[in-house]
């Protein structure tokens, strides 16, 4: 089953480097399971490293512990699919994380757009959101940025269009302003949600500056950040619950939806509504009652940007 994968090129200049992420994924996705997990026996104090030994995970993928050992430093260039899957398997990869892995181990050789090229939102689509009246509605592209946004949403989270564009981005928001933190009830599990979702888009667009800068920014100047970057957790939350501590109506429990567009899968469209006949119901209708006075940040009705 061993195919030799062939070392890679250095990444470009202000690009993450496909290799060292491909070497840390591994690393940490091997560090995490136990031996018993895996029906292996555990020796217990003997046992140097955490999680199991290469030898053990290249033994329930079917390679050669030397094969496995290139990969997990980073030469994962020309592996096979077969290869791929039986790794996943042997480390019980999510549907994500394997998603993940396949993009970090065999990136698309087609052409493609330059990945820091800017994001377009379809005319019909603003207007959609726009339409939208009773729910809070997001429109959200690579890098986490913010690219449209409706009346309601910006009654929710704030009208954002009085922010500079290269602010109107989650990660920017939940890290590095403290009203955010304040808001989400349970910031840490926003925190890790949007972390994932920017380690699915470094895998899938590692050549992507704009997102490079955007690591590097944040590592400098929010610890969480930089914690949360370091354990390499891939997901992508397409439902669940928000709870909100907005300052005006306090609690509010919103279910979220998100779904992705089909001609323009980078950009996923985020919903979120509340149960009818809800405290929190009412308090969305009394938030549409009052308009731009409703909004956190700025004033205003409806906002879109293109990233």
């Amino acid at each position: 089953m061993d195919e030799y994968p062939e070392p890679v090129h250095e990444p470009a200049a202000g690009a993450l480097d496909p290799r060292a992420e491909l070497s840390e994924f591994l690393r940490t996705r091997r560090a995490r399971l136990k031996p018993e997990d895996v029906g292996l026996p555990d020796f217990g104090r003997y046992r140097r490293v955490p999680g199991l030994r290469r030898e053990e995970l290249a033994q329930l993928a079917g390679v050669s512990v030397a094969y496995y050992t290139r990969l997990e430093q980073g030469n994962g260039r020309h592996v096979s699919a077969e290869v791929l899957d039986a790794i996943a398997r042997a480390l019980r990869l999510s549907d994500a994380e394997h998603a993940h892995l396949t993009h970090l181990a065999k990136p698309k050789q087609q052409k493609k757009k330059p990945a820091g090229r800017a994001q377009q939102v379809r005319g019909p689509l603003r207007t959609l959101l726009d339409t939208m009246d009773g729910v809070p509605a997001i429109l959200v592209g690579r890098r986490s940025d913010i690219l449209v946004w409706n009346r309601m949403a910006a009654a929710v989270f704030g009208d954002w269009a009085e922010l500079p564009a290269r602010e109107q981005n989650w990660a920017r928001l939940v890290f590095l302003r403290p009203e955010y933190r304040d808001l989400f009830v349970h910031w840490e599990h926003k925190a890790s949600d949007v972390v994932s979702q920017l380690r699915m888009d470094a895998g899938s667009h590692p050549d992507d500056p704009r997102l490079s800068a955007l690591v590097g920014e944040l590592s400098v100047k929010s610890e969480e950040f930089r914690r949360l970057w370091a354990t390499h957790d891939v997901k992508e939350k397409c439902h669940g619950t928000q709870r909100l501590h907005h300052p005006l109506v306090g609690e509010l429990d919103l279910r979220l939806e998100s779904f992705h567009q089909a001609d323009a899968r980078e950009q996923m469209l985020v919903t979120y509504h509340a149960e009818p006949n809800s405290p929190s119901a009412e308090a969305l209708r009394l938030l549409a009652s009052w308009g731009a006075d409703a909004t956190r940040v700025g004033t205003g009705t409806s906002s879109a940007r293109t990233a």
